[in-house]
């Protein structure tokens, strides 16, 4: 029998306003020229945050480097790099196959795990359930001492498929329906490795499936990597041992979901603010140059930079469909107008530009969101945070 879900007051009104933010974000990026360079910049913020709950750090000159490595066929990356690349890819593998489908499957989810691990080494069984106990916390030899021990393996594949029904499901709204599957799947913990990565990739599949992320992907980890406390605490307290129709049962989980949805919220308002902040640097960009043809190259990379902030000359051929000598001309006038900035070859020898402004914007949102405040200065970050920039360039 489907379980029934009864939200409070203040819950309820949270699930709206986060819904809200959520659409408000999602509309806003239609007026980009290039709504996919802002989405991929997203899932980038998305995707570090989500690593770095996982112990994984990276900054974001660091990884956009590697990923523009990665893309010429150049030097190898180290293996942080790989990983966060790795959860990249399977953000963008399950968002396309959900976009594409409109359904989550168990099979959708052990492709988004192997996915995760395509790059690294050493991952056992990727693309598969656990076959043995696993726990969290404690001792590494017995699960005595764990915080919480999963339901043992033999159950995984009946409970995987309770939670996809649930997930294609639209009976919830969809945000307390992404709450709700998330905490579900890490308590099934279905993986040896990789459980937080992709139940994180869930919410946003779910987010997609109902329609609220058309076009971009809410950065949420970033909020939910600051508030760590709460959320491990809302995860545990939808684990109540009894009746799941009880009051404290009902409390856990209306905990969680206020929770999930102040950070959705939150994660949304910023994500605007950033996507002002991009829009503005382009239009500075355009009135650099000056007055070009509509169909000019130049145009058309500036509006692809934001999602290739790091690039080369044949990178920037594919992403605006242009020839290599259109697409250096292009180049070279950026750098004239200090738009871009050359850097150092890389091992294969092809030259790499950077556009330090979008790459600023990026660290100062990962920043802005690593505060409980919004701001550094009011409030100190909860976890590790990007340099403050000082200044603008003209």
């Amino acid at each position: 029998m489907p379980r029934e879900f009864v939200f409070g007051g203040r819950e309820a009104a949270d699930i709206a306003d986060a819904e809200r933010s959520i659409l408000d974000l999602d509309h806003e990026s239609a007026a980009l020229a290039d709504t996919e360079a802002l989405a991929r910049l997203l899932l980038r913020a998305e995707s570090v945050a989500s690593s770095h709950i996982e112990g994984l750090e990276i900054g974001a000159r660091r990884l956009l480097r590697a990923d523009a490595a990665r893309a010429s066929g150049g030097e190898e990356m180290d293996v942080t790099a790989a990983e966060v690349l790795g959860n990249i890819d399977a953000m963008t593998y399950s968002l396309a196959a959900v976009d594409r489908e409109r359904k989550i499957t168990v099979a959708l989810l052990l492709k988004v795990h192997r996915r995760l691990f395509s790059a690294t080494r050493g991952q056992q069984a990727p693309g598969h359930v656990r076959t043995a106990q696993n726990w969290i916390g404690g001792s590494s030899y017995n699960p005595c001492s764990a915080k919480f021990v999963p339901p043992p393996p033999e159950l995984v594949e009946h409970l995987m498929l309770d939670l996809c029904d649930f997930a294609n499901d639209d009976s919830l709204s969809p945000v307390a329906q992404a709450a709700i599957a998330h905490a579900q799947f890490e308590t099934i913990h279905p993986f040896t490795d990789g459980n937080g990565r992709v139940g994180r990739a869930l919410i946003h599949m779910v987010l997609r499936r109902r329609g609220l992320t058309r076009r971009i992907s809410l950065p949420v980890s970033l909020v939910l990597a600051t508030r760590s406390d709460d959320y491990v605490e809302g995860l545990g307290a939808t684990r109540y041992v009894g009746p799941p129709d009880s009051s404290k049962a009902m409390a856990g989980v209306n905990q969680w979901v206020g929770t999930f949805a102040a950070a959705c919220s939150r994660a949304a308002q910023d994500a605007s603010r950033f996507e002002k902040r991009i829009r503005r640097i382009q239009e500075r960009w355009r009135d650099r140059i000056g007055r070009v043809r509509a169909d000019a190259a130049v145009l058309r990379l500036i509006d692809v930079l934001p999602g290739a902030p790091i690039i080369t000359a044949e990178a920037a051929s594919k992403m605006i469909q242009r020839s290599l000598p259109a697409a250096l001309n292009a180049i070279e006038t950026l750098v004239h107008v200090r738009v871009l900035e050359a850097l150092h070859a890389d091992r294969k020898r092809k030259q790499v530009y950077e556009a330090r402004e979008v790459i600023n914007a990026f660290m100062a949102l990962e920043r802005q969101l690593t505060s409980p405040a919004g701001d550094t200065r009011i409030a100190g970050p909860n976890r590790a945070a990007p340099r403050r920039v000082s200044g603008r360039r003209p």
